[in-house]
Order: C-alpha cells, then sequence, then structure tokens
C-alpha cells in the first residue's frame, strides 16, 4: 500500500531538519500520540549524512480489534532514517524504515525536505508491505492510514514545535 503526504512549514530546511533529529521533540510526538520515546541515537555528524534510530512503544487502541487481538495493548515501534548530506540549495532527504515488533509490516519511506523560498514543503512518499500469506494485502491496507498518519504528526508537529521553542 503507498504512503503519500506532503506538507509545507514556513521554516527553513536546517530549522525543520533540526527539530526532526532532536530527542526532546521525539519524545513531545510520541507522548503527543500516548506513546513512549524509550531510546533515541544520532550515527554521524548531522552536517553531512547521518543515520538516527528512535524506539518508541505506542498503544494499539486505534488499530481495529482484529489487530489488537495478534499484536496486544502496545507496539514497540524501531524507526531508522538514513540522512543525506544537504543539497546544494540545502535540501534533505532521508530514508525511513519502520519494523513493528509482533506484526508482519514492513515499512519503507523517503522523506525529503524541500527548500522553498525561506520555506520547506516535506514529502513524504512510501509503502506499507505484509509478509503474510494470502492475508498480507489486507494486514498492509488496514495498517496503511495508522502508518500514514503517525508518519503525516511529526511534520504537524513540528510547525508547532518551531513556533514555541
Amino acid at each position: 500500500m503507498a504512503l503519500s503526504a506532503t506538507t509545507t512549514l514556513p521554516h527553513a530546511v536546517d530549522s525543520v531538519a533540526a527539530v526532526f533529529i532532536n530527542e526532546d521533540f521525539q519524545r513531545h510526538t510520541s507522548e503527543f500520540v500516548g506513546g513512549t520515546l524509550e531510546s533515541f541515537a544520532v550515527d554521524g555528524d548531522v552536517s553531512g549524512a547521518f543515520s538516527t534510530t528512535s524506539v518508541r512503544t505506542l498503544p494499539t487502541t486505534r488499530l481495529p480489534e482484529i489487530a489488537r487481538k495478534f499484536v496486544g495493548d502496545k507496539l514497540t515501534v524501531t524507526q531508522v532514517e538514513n540522512w543525506d548530506a544537504p543539497a546544494a540549495d540545502g535540501s534533505r532527504q532521508s530514508n525511513i524504515t519502520l519494523k513493528i515488533a509482533g506484526a508482519p509490516l514492513d515499512v519503507t519511506a523517503v522523506q525529503r525536505l524541500v527548500a522553498d523560498g525561506g520555506s520547506t514543503r516535506v514529502e513524504l512518499e512510501g509503502n506499507v508491505t505484509s509478509s503474510v500469506p494470502f492475508l498480507g494485502g489486507k494486514i498492509a491496507d488496514a495498517a496503511e492510514p495508522m502508518v500514514a498518519k503517525a508518519l503525516n504528526i511529526q511534520s504537524q508537529q513540528a510547525q508547532a514545535w518551531l513556533e514555541s521553542h
């Protein structure tokens, strides 16, 4: 199932990127959805190519009942973002993978922070797949709206964070 979203934030790319890799912001977004940030790590110099790894525990209260029976009351989600060095205009790209412990889902996405004057266009495109024979497509279809919403929350919350910090 395909993920696709675009948001424009009235802040420069370097400011938006700095928020996305800020541990306090990651904790805030986790708590915003009722979860907990278990760990957050940055590997490499953020002025060039680097990666981040976030591990979150998230409630399953918004999942369909059948999914909750399968995964329980909470999920542990590991999100790895491999960031490219900035382009000449400051734009950045990160390749995102999500692994959900105990759930047969794979999520891959590309997030672009595109310089647009003094603003940043956040573009997100990706896929949700499931390896379960016969039911994989249905599982991915059911999970896609929740995954898309979770990934979009970061962009939405970044605007509020930038205005208040």
